[in-house]
């Protein structure tokens, strides 16, 4: 039998693409933003979330169920973040909690900036952001490495190269928890979708999400609170830094969930519990 907390999924057209998205349970709104993560990625946390909020969940655009017009096209944060602009504004009048991690965190705090009136408060979860970084210049020359060594040597080089650098070694975490090396990905993600996915990520997802350098006077003036969060066991990873140095750029503390950068997959009960306390904080 179905229940509030079970997903329904929907179809919004957009300019050069079809997004799916998915709402479950009730409550003051609260939209989940990964890159170049779907709403899979948060299966872990979505119904424990849709106990107390209207979760929403989506594929970014070319990312699974949500398809692209045309896969050569440019990708832009500015072109990401409106289509999260679009998805709120098709879901009503509602501002929305937005928790952002990774990539998604850096669309989150651009959602802040170019749809103020449509955000009540952001969570940013250990966002990429190189350009905050003293060795963003090297930082940024790398990750273009990465993303050349993928499209020009392929998949398992850039892969290695990735994880050398961020200080991730796994694409996500299986539904289950446990490790998973960069070279095992197939063993928990059907190889086809794996596949997709990362042609996506590192061709179009990864530079503009990594390199975006946010508007820091906007979010400090932003009627709507910013909680930058970093994970606990992943100190000293390139995110991990890159959230330390948004913290202090924005005058804040940084919060510690529980973790690694894909915390809310592997510890999702103390992550939740903690991310209910801080959402509360901001209301």
């Amino acid at each position: 039998m179905a229940t509030t907390t079970d997903p329904t999924s929907h179809l919004l057209d957009l300019p050069g693409a079809r997004l799916c998205y998915e709402t479950s349970g009730t409550g003051p709104l609260l939209l989940l933003v990964g890159a170049p993560m779907g709403s899979r990625g948060f299966a872990t946390i979505t119904p424990l979330l849709a106990e107390h909020f209207t979760v929403v969940t989506y594929d970014p655009r070319g990312i699974l169920r949500s398809t692209v017009d045309d896969q050569d096209a440019e990708v832009t944060l500015d072109l990401l973040t409106d289509d999260v602009g679009h998805l709120l504004a098709a879901l009503g009048d509602e501002p929305a909690y937005v928790f952002g991690s990774s990539g998604g965190a850096s669309i989150a705090l651009a959602l802040l900036t170019r749809y103020p009136r449509r955000v009540r408060a952001v969570v940013a979860h250990e966002a990429p952001l190189v350009e905050l970084l003293p060795d963003g210049e090297q930082l940024r020359a790398a990750l273009e490495e990465v993303c050349d060594t993928y499209a020009g040597t392929g998949r398992n080089e850039a892969l290695k190269k990735y994880a050398a650098l961020t200080g991730v070694e796994r694409f996500s975490r299986p539904p289950g928890g446990g490790r998973h090396e960069v070279t095992d990905l197939e063993s928990f993600t059907p190889p086809d979708d794996v596949r997709a996915i990362l042609d996506r990520f590192f061709l179009h997802i990864l530079r503009p999400t990594a390199c975006y350098r946010p508007d820091l006077a906007a979010l400090r003036a932003a009627a709507a609170p910013v909680v930058v969060a970093g994970g606990t066991d992943s100190k000293g990873q390139l995110s991990h830094r890159a959230a330390a140095a948004l913290a202090g750029e924005l005058g804040t503390a940084l919060v510690d969930f529980p973790g690694d950068h894909t915390g809310f997959q592997g510890e999702p009960e103390p992550f939740v519990r903690l991310l209910r306390q801080v959402l509360t904080g901001t209301a």
